[in-house]
């Protein structure tokens, strides 16, 4: 039924099961799309009924959708995107030893049907909104849509950074725009699950950036929902040699105007658990005082964290997360 026709839909806010499933279990697709199942076009126009219904600027319809089946088409779009991928992906003929993605790039000409997302208009490139906010969140509800009839697909976009030949084979005019392109297939099984991800409050800012709680905010906001500041740099540095600096317990001390020095209060100890440190700190108003630390987290070489004071009611905590993306750290 087009959704036109559809009558008015309430969704239950105590029943969201349904909705929660598909957003949580819409995954990249590679090897699990089913080469040999024809997809009906029926769906396909009827997911992207689904997907206009998302947000647009000023309410305009300004997106288009190619939708590619034509073999000579496919293929190539699949040189295409080999042709672009491989400086990045490298490929390889033999499906045991590939990637997901050298996987698809071997056999995306084989795809049922390949769907291109695009929209009248051209970037200026200065970084402004106006244009990819119109077509982004319903090229994802195309997805959503697709997951939630057992269909997958992938987000790829790098193919079509050859924009001329992308043009020229599929006849698009200058001022329009390609965003993504999505091959669509029937899943093998429909077992996807949740990807793991770092929890909202590890992620989610409060006024403003940085600002966040260890436990909490609780409604109103209060002392004991322990108001904390997060703080993160991409260090161009592997993770085994940050965790190595982050570790040592005298570094703080290079960056302080009150801290000192530390020491562990068992020399013959180290970085563990529940291991403790004092830290000598001096102020021109306070004096010189010192602070118990209690390691709190240990997880080499992603983890370490200790408690300021007494470990039961801290004062304060301190915490480095790690975390490897290759060359390069987050820290």
């Amino acid at each position: 039924m087009p959704t036109s026709d559809r009558p008015h839909i309430i969704v239950d806010p105590a029943n969201t099961t349904a909705i929660d499933d598909v957003l949580s279990s819409t995954r990249a697709v590679r090897r699990r799309l089913d080469l040999d199942r024809p997809v009906d076009d029926n769906i396909i126009t009827d997911c992207i009924d689904l997907a206009e219904q998302a947000p647009t600027g000023a309410n305009l319809s300004s997106r288009r959708w190619i939708v590619v089946r034509d073999p000579q088409i496919k293929q190539r779009l699949a040189d295409i995107y080999r042709e672009a991928a491989a400086p990045f992906l490298g490929t390889t003929k033999n499906d045991n030893q590939q990637t997901p993605a050298q996987y698809l790039i071997e056999h995306l000409h084989e795809v049922p049907v390949i769907v291109i997302t695009t929209i009248i208009g051209v970037h200026d490139g200065g970084g402004r909104p106006g244009l990819f906010d119109s077509v982004i969140q319903s090229a994802w509800s195309f997805c959503l849509a697709l997951r939630a009839r057992g269909i997958g697909t992938v987000w790829t976009t790098i193919g079509l950074s050859k924009t001329d030949e992308v043009k020229e084979l599929l006849n698009i005019p200058e001022d329009i725009t390609e965003i993504v392109m999505l091959p669509a297939a029937w899943t093998k099984g429909l077992d996807f699950r949740p990807a793991a991800r770092r929890p909202a409050r590890e992620i989610t800012y409060y006024n403003t950036w940085g600002a966040t709680f260890e436990t909490g905010p609780s409604e109103p906001l209060a002392v004991a929902d322990c108001p904390g500041a997060v703080t993160e740099v991409d260090i161009n540095a592997p993770i085994n040699a940050i965790w190595e600096r982050v570790t040592d317990i005298n570094m703080p001390a290079e960056f302080s105007a009150e801290l000192v020095r530390t020491a562990w209060q068992d020399p013959h100890t180290g970085p563990e658990l529940n291991a403790v440190f004092v830290g000598s700190n001096t102020h021109p108003q306070i004096g010189s005082w010192e602070v118990p630390c209690t390691v709190d987290v240990y997880d080499p070489p992603k983890h370490f964290g200790w408690r300021t004071g007494d470990p039961n009611n801290p004062s304060a905590r301190w915490r480095f997360e790690l975390e490897n993306r290759g060359n390069t750290t987050r820290l």
